[in-house]
C-alpha cells in the first residue's frame, strides 16, 4: 500500500499540490500564521474579532505570505479544547472576509465540522495538527470537500502531548506513523496527491527530537509528499538559543532564529514554512532558492 501511495504521490513533492490558487515562484511557499485566539503560545489575544484579525491577514498578503493559515484554536502544550461553536465564531467571518479580497486562505483546525464550514467560506486547505486522529469524521470530510489536506505527526491532545515524547528513532518513527496516516486517509476517499505531510515539530516532541527531524527532513520526502514545516517561535528554537545562563529569548523574540530555520527547511526541500513573520520568512526562501540556483537569481515573487 506505502510503494501504491509514493507512486500516485510522487512527482514534485517539494510543491503543494496543483489546483490550489497559488502562484508557482520556484520557491519554497511561505504560510502566515494568523490565530483568532486568546491563549496562542506567542501571539495570543493580538487578533481577537475579526476586524482586527482581517486586517492583519491582510498585512501579511501584502508582505507576501502565499497564504493565511486562519485558526480559531490554540494548540500549544497544555492547551484546553475550545467548544466548536466558539472556533467558528473565530474563524468562518476571517475566512470569508479573507477569501472575498483575494487572499488564498487556509483552516488550521482538528475538527471536520469547522473544516466544512473553512471551506464553504472559501478555505482552499485544511491544515490539521492531528493528521485526522483528533476527529474520526475528518477524512471523509476532506475527501468530500476535494481540498489538500496537511496531515500533522500527533500522538495526543495538546493536555497530554508532552508524555507521549518517547522514541527510539524519531525520524523513522514519525515517518513511519505518518504513512499510517495517509493510509488511512486514502482509504477514507482522501486522493494521495491532495495530501501535505508536516513532521509536527513540538507535538509530542522534544528540542533534540524536532532537531533530529529537520536533520532527517530528507526522510520524509523520500515518501512522496509534499511537506510543510511549521517551527516558527517554537521551544526547540529558544532552548537553542539558551547559552551560558543567558534564558531562552521569549517566543516574539525568535523571527530571526525562524528564518534561519526556514531558510535550511526550504533548502532542504520543504514546500512550505508556516510562519509568524512573513517577510522574515520569505526573505528566508528567497535565499534558499538563490542558494539552490547557484546565485542566479530565482523567479521574482
Amino acid at each position: 500500500m506505502i510503494d501504491t501511495l509514493r507512486h500516485l504521490a510522487a512527482g514534485h513533492p517539494t510543491q503543494l499540490p496543483e489546483g490550489l490558487p497559488l502562484p508557482r515562484h520556484g520557491r519554497c511557499l511561505v504560510m502566515g500564521i494568523l490565530n483568532v485566539t486568546p491563549d496562542s503560545f506567542s501571539d495570543g489575544g493580538l487578533h481577537m474579532g475579526t476586524r482586527r484579525a482581517v486586517a492583519h491577514g491582510l498585512r501579511m498578503a501584502e508582505s507576501g505570505a502565499d497564504l493565511i493559515d486562519v485558526g480559531g484554536e490554540s494548540t500549544r502544550p497544555g492547551a484546553l479544547p475550545v467548544p466548536l461553536h466558539e472556533e467558528r465564531v473565530r474563524v468562518a467571518p476571517v475566512i470569508r472576509q479573507l477569501a472575498r479580497a483575494g487572499v488564498p486562505v487556509s483552516v488550521d483546525t482538528m475538527h471536520a465540522e469547522i473544516a466544512r464550514v473553512a471551506v464553504e467560506e472559501g478555505a482552499c486547505l485544511v491544515n490539521d495538527v492531528s493528521g485526522g486522529l483528533a476527529d474520526p469524521a475528518m477524512a471523509a470530510t476532506v475527501a468530500a470537500a476535494g481540498v489538500p489536506y496537511v496531515a500533522a505527526h500527533w500522538r495526543a491532545p495538546s493536555r497530554e502531548m508532552d508524555e507521549r515524547a518517547a522514541y527510539g528513532d524519531v525520524v523513522s518513527e514519525v515517518t513511519a506513523e505518518l504513512l499510517d496516516r495517509v493510509t488511512g486517509l486514502v482509504e477514507a476517499g482522501v486522493a494521495p496527491e491532495r495530501v501535505i505531510l508536516d513532521p509536527g515539530l513540538g507535538f509530542a516532541k522534544r528540542a533534540g527530537h524536532d532537531w533530529r527531524l529537520l536533520a532527517g527532513l530528507h526522510a520524509l520526502r523520500e515518501a512522496g509528499f509534499p511537506v510543510l514545516v511549521g517551527a516558527s517561535r517554537k521551544r526547540f528554537i529558544g532552548a537553542a538559543l539558551e547559552r551560558g545562563g543567558t534564558p531562552a529569548p521569549p517566543p516574539d523574540e525568535r523571527d530571526a532564529a525562524t528564518a534561519a530555520v526556514s531558510a535550511l527547511a526550504a533548502a532542504a526541500g520543504a514546500a512550505c514554512v508556516r510562519v509568524h513573520d512573513v517577510r522574515a520568512g520569505l526573505h528566508a526562501v528567497c535565499m534558499a532558492a538563490a542558494w539552490a540556483a547557484g546565485g542566479r537569481a530565482p523567479t521574482p515573487a
